[in-house]
């Protein structure tokens, strides 16, 4: 029997920062689980006590500054995400996919059954779109196709079955991997 130990190989650039593309990953799957949760921060924060990550998200403003670290979002503020805050963002994601499976899982179905399930994925689009349009920059392309109603359900299905899968017992690696393009 071959055992072979699961290691995340950090993507950072040249000055050891996480990338933007991997921070707007986060950032919109954070987003996504926020439109099934709709009390989306006080969830997080709830989150990071349990997994005691007090030290490096010591309350709602913390996780709020570093979400700000999205360019795209209105109230981008150019500040470097700290490997450690990164990892702690990616757990609560992973943590709180794990307590809303059963929703993404609901959501998906209802986007292959529209016939019957309708209001389930029209609702979330909705309110997903309302989030965009509240809090990134609507001006920026990338947030043009979230809001382009032809463009996005890809989008929104890729991100779900992307939280659907870190729910897993190595959830966190592989999320972890598939954001830092491991």
């Amino acid at each position: 029997m071959v055992y072979i130990s699961a290691r995340t190989i950090s993507v950072l650039n040249k000055a050891n920062q996480i990338s933007r593309q991997s921070i707007e990953k986060l950032d919109l799957l954070l987003l996504i689980l926020e439109t099934i949760d709709l009390n989306g921060i006080q969830s997080l924060f709830a989150l990071s006590n349990e997994l005691n990550l007090k030290h490096v998200l010591p309350n709602k403003v913390a996780i709020w500054k570093l979400r700000n670290s999205n360019p795209l979002r209105k109230s981008y503020v150019n500040k470097n995400i700290k490997p450690n805050e990164f990892d702690a963002l990616i757990k609560i994601t992973v943590e709180l996919s794990r307590y809303l499976y059963p929703y993404i899982c609901e959501i998906l179905k209802s986007k292959e059954d529209l016939g019957e399930n309708s209001i389930i994925w029209n609702d979330f689009k909705k309110r997903f779109t309302e989030l965009i349009t509240e809090r990134l920059n609507k001006e920026s392309m990338r947030v043009k196709k979230l809001l382009n109603q032809t463009e996005n359900d890809e989008i929104i299905i890729k991100s779900l079955l992307t939280l659907s899968l870190c729910v897993s017992n190595q959830g966190y690696l592989k999320l972890k991997n598939l954001l830092l393009n491991f």
